[in-house]
């Protein structure tokens, strides 16, 4: 019999409804996890828990991670279905993007991409190490992006954000380190989701994004869920306070 490497573990998603955050819900899953997600949008986040709950114990909640009250709301009701006060795992996926050249770029946009992919990041994590702290041991993984390490043209906003997910990240595993809490971040690459599927002409997308990824193929979300596994497992019990890049080895070449 396979051993599951979070087995029993209870582990908290954000942003799992679609795309990398149901990868990394199924994933947890199939490895024996305990799992509640959350996510802004109810209809989709039920309807992915409807199809994961033949995998394991999951539970979605809806919830905007940056709102402080919602992020409390969303803990509370996450150890109610664990019938327990313990969290291993935290992973903050949840983040948007929007194009947009700098001088274009709104304050309400700025504000919108900057509370959710970093403000909900912290907050997230503020409420769960709180508790990991208290039990002495727990797993953080923030999903950033290689654009945290290096930019693109038209996003200026979701640099900025990515880039302080890993500053966070960093800050975060060496406060905690003392406490027995390890904290990773996933940068991703080029990852082709349902959003992209939405994409005015997603074939030629496809074709440009290849030729940027030395591997030769475009990443798919389980990909990183793989990543995620495996710094959020005692597989890397030694890891804290890195990045783990999951592009295909297309940002050596940059």
């Amino acid at each position: 019999m396979k051993l599951r490497v979070i087995e029993d573990k209870n582990c908290i998603i954000t942003g799992g409804a679609r795309g990398i955050g149901k990868a990394i819900v199924k994933r947890f899953l199939s490895e024996g996890g305990n799992v509640t997600f959350c996510d802004v949008n109810e209809q989709l986040g039920k309807k992915t828990e409807k199809k994961l709950s033949s995998l394991g114990e999951v539970h979605f909640i809806k919830a905007d991670i940056s709102n402080e009250e919602e992020v409390k709301e969303m803990v509370h009701s996450s150890l109610e279905f664990f019938k327990s006060k313990k969290v291993d795992i935290l992973v903050n996926n949840a983040g948007i993007a929007s194009f947009g050249m700098f001088n274009d770029i709104t304050l309400e946009s700025w504000n919108k991409i900057l509370s959710i992919d970093l403000t909900g990041t912290f907050l997230v994590s503020r409420e769960i190490a709180g508790i990991m702290k208290a039990q002495k041991s727990g797993n953080i993984v923030n999903i950033s992006s290689t654009n945290g390490l290096r930019v693109e043209v038209g996003l200026a906003a979701y640099n900025a954000a990515k880039g302080g997910v890993i500053q966070l990240t960093r800050s975060m595993a060496l406060e905690l380190a003392p406490f027995g809490i390890r904290v990773n971040s996933v940068c991703p690459g080029y990852i082709w989701t349902e959003v992209h599927e939405e994409a005015a002409e997603p074939e030629e997308m496809i074709r440009e994004y290849v030729k940027k990824i030395p591997i030769g193929h475009i990443g798919k979300p389980e990909y990183v869920a793989s990543a995620v596994l495996f710094l959020a497992s005692d597989e890397s019990y030694f890891i804290t306070g890195t990045e783990l890049i999951v592009d295909g080895g297309q940002i050596c070449q940059e």
